[in-house]
């Protein structure tokens, strides 16, 4: 049984105290033990506790010390946190592992490991090579920071940016505990509003790929991680790419797998099957941490999920599809397989001529969120929706199978009659009743064509050659089906729409798509253990919430209204009450985009949201709305945050950030 410590600081070398909570196995005060540790910002106490608990709890079952921080300035830690992924941020965790490895229960052999932001930090850590660092676990994660995370995307501001932002802002506004930092928890609580910022202006303001975002992207030198690597990815996640690259890229001993899930540890994985994750990462600390031979460098560097088609439907609990194995990454098994864009669809030979398009600026409403979370209504949906305003092309129905593993990728050459211009290119599958699956996509900025670095105009009227990369993916287009690819020029609402409406035109000469068609027998029995966990944490569901999405538009305006809206919970977890520490919390946002289609400047995008601690001493609301439009120069970002205590208002803040546009 393990030995749970709720609280404990650890104080770092300037004064700073950071928050921890601790799993220990049985015996290890006596016999010392590795650790695991997982450091993020969200709040250990009444946050990830649900997520937390039969986690760690499973670690220190199977002979961890599990080890749960919250980071500088989140949480009831001490401090200030100032951005992401600060060079704060990992200075501290080189002083939380020395004091891991110096306490009598720890061996002084640690591993890391987390999701997202603890994905993203784990890497970021090693990359500084700290000598208690032996292996580390990063799960749905990116190796470069403006490519492929929230913010940006192929030179795009996704909408993403603001809801995250938004969220961010909740989170950190939320209530310190006095159970943990005692009487000056208002006083602290309030000193932490006060200081905290502006996080959707702040990432919009660094529209290429400056210093800013290169900190903390080990994509610039992945020789700098000397330690062993285990990456996991999701094909509903979007954080697709960073598995394939890593493996390619690290000269350390690494695995990955990539299965069918969006943004939820794989051992709860949404779609499923979801498999034992908790197994797997046990496995590669014994390795690592404990030495001991358990065969996991004896297994294909990466293990994916091939996925089969499916209803094009919002809601996706279970993708059908297979497991595979590739024995190395880039695999020889793999390779390019063109198909030329025609007049009359795809075809094995190319054609003459131009072909030109502009789309709605509401193209892309079948687009499902930029990441899938397990929250129903979020997946692509029948796309047929948004095909009406794109260019399409079409495969014969398919007389044989075809299988991809990898990324595909789309040559033009483009003539745009504006300077800044969008191309978005989805490829889907078409079923034999008609339904068509999105199966990858990716927007392009077009000023970023050749750098995300060093963006430059396009001259309007002159051919330019450009690859669209779409995003790494895993599919099997069956016989009978059809394969289609779909090149539009706006994509909402996953990224905000460039200034001006552009028209383009691309040759049809050397127009290919090219598919990495997978052509190899596996050779490895693929299985995978059933789902374990730890000890549940005790939690009362208050009220279930509810969540809707719609889709809506207006037919005298043009105007379109995609809205989400999550009551109780935004993630359709609901009102929960932690049995434990009495906590109950609740959190809503109502977001809503609106474009007409015939005009990129009259995007807008408006969310409300509230986030409530319910305790035994106060009952503690936290309320933001924030809003965003743009002219053709600036962008405009305004927001509002207002704290209250037992129904009184204790603070307010407010930003109205302008943002000039930089070729976006």
């Amino acid at each position: 049984m393990a030995e749970v410590l709720e609280h404990v600081w650890i104080t770092l070398s300037d004064g700073c105290r950071l928050g921890a909570r601790i799993w220990l196995p049985e015996g290890a005060r006596d016999t010392p033990v590795p650790a695991v540790l997982e450091y993020i910002p969200y709040r250990k106490r009444d946050g990830t506790r649900t997520r937390d608990e039969p986690m760690h709890g499973y670690f220190a079952e199977n002979g961890y010390a599990s080890v749960r921080v919250d980071m500088r300035g989140t949480g009831e830690s001490d401090g200030h946190m100032a951005d992401e992924y600060l060079a704060q941020e990992q200075d501290d965790a080189l002083e939380v592992l020395s004091w891991i490895a110096a306490q009598d229960w720890c061996t002084g052999n640690i591993g890391m490991m987390g999701k997202s932001w603890g994905g993203f930090n784990c890497l970021q850590i090693a990359a500084r090579r700290p000598p208690e660092l032996k292996a580390v676990i990063p799960v749905y994660f990116t190796d470069d920071r403006f490519r492929d995370d929230i913010h940006f995307m192929g030179g795009c501001l996704l909408n993403d940016n603001m809801w995250w932002g938004s969220i961010m802002l909740a989170y950190q506004a939320r209530p310190l505990d006095p159970a943990i930092v005692g009487d000056s928890w208002r006083e602290d609580w309030l000193k932490r509003i006060d200081d905290l910022p502006f996080f959707p202006g702040l990432w919009a303001a660094h529209q290429r790929y400056d210093d800013y975002w290169k900190h903390g992207s080990v994509q610039d030198d992945y020789s700098d991680i000397t330690c062993p690597v285990l990456a996991f990815g999701g094909w509903a996640d979007s954080y697709t790419n960073s598995v394939p690259r890593m493996l390619e890229n690290l000269s350390v001993p690494n695995r990955g797998v990539i299965g069918p899930w969006g943004h939820v540890y794989p051992h709860d994985g949404v779609p499923g099957p979801a498999i034992g994750w908790l197994q797997e990462a046990v496995r590669w600390w014994d390795q690592w941490l404990k030495g001991e031979e358990t065969g996991v460098m004896d297994e294909p560097q990466l293990r994916a999920y091939i996925n089969d088609a499916v209803k094009p439907e919002g809601t996706r609990t279970y993708q059908p599809g297979r497991w595979v194995s590739e024995a190395e990454w880039p695999s020889p098994e793999v390779e390019g397989h063109p198909f030329w864009l025609t007049r009359s669809g795809l075809s094995d030979t190319p054609d003459q001529g131009e072909m030109s398009i502009r789309s709605p600026q509401s193209h892309g409403k079948a687009s499902g969120e930029w990441m899938s979370a397990g929250v129903p209504g979020e997946m692509p949906t029948d796309q047929r929706l948004d095909d009406g305003g794109s260019l399409n092309f079409d495969t014969d129905v398919l007389a044989e199978d075809v299988e991809i593993l990898g990324r595909p990728y789309l040559d033009l050459t483009v003539t745009s009659d504006s300077p800044v211009a969008q191309i978005a290119v989805r490829l889907s599958d078409v079923l034999p009743s008609g339904e068509v699956l999105r199966v990858s996509y990716q927007v392009l900025n077009l000023t970023h064509r050749d750098s995300h670095a060093a963006p430059a105009p396009l001259e309007p009227g002159k051919p330019t050659k450009v690859r669209v990369p779409l995003h790494m993916c895993g599919h099997r287009f069956a016989a009978g089906h059809k394969i289609r690819v779909s090149v539009g020029t706006a994509y909402w609402p996953i990224v905000w729409p460039a200034p001006y409406a552009a028209t383009l035109s691309f040759d049809l000469a050397d127009a290919c798509l090219t598919l990495p068609r997978r052509a190899g027998a596996d050779t490895h029995d693929l299985t995978f253990p059933e789902p374990a966990h730890g000890p549940f944490t005790p939690i009362t569901q208050v009220d279930p919430g509810s969540v809707a999405r719609s889709s809506t538009q207006d037919h005298l305006t043009g105007e379109t209204v995609y809205v989400t809206d999550g009551v109780g919970g935004v993630f359709g977890e609901g009102v929960l009450r932690f049995d434990e520490i009495g906590t109950q919390i609740a959190h809503s946002l109502r977001r809503e985009l609106r474009i007409r289609d015939d005009d990129p400047l009259s995007a807008r995008a408006v969310i409300e949201q509230s986030y409530d601690t319910v305790r035994e001493d106060a009952v503690l609301r936290t309320e933001t709305r924030l809003e965003m439009s743009s002219t053709e120069t600036e962008f405009h970002i305004q927001g509002v945050l207002r704290v209250f205590e037992d129904g009184q208002e204790l603070r307010q803040r407010e930003w109205n950030e302008v943002i000039p546009r930089n070729l976006i």
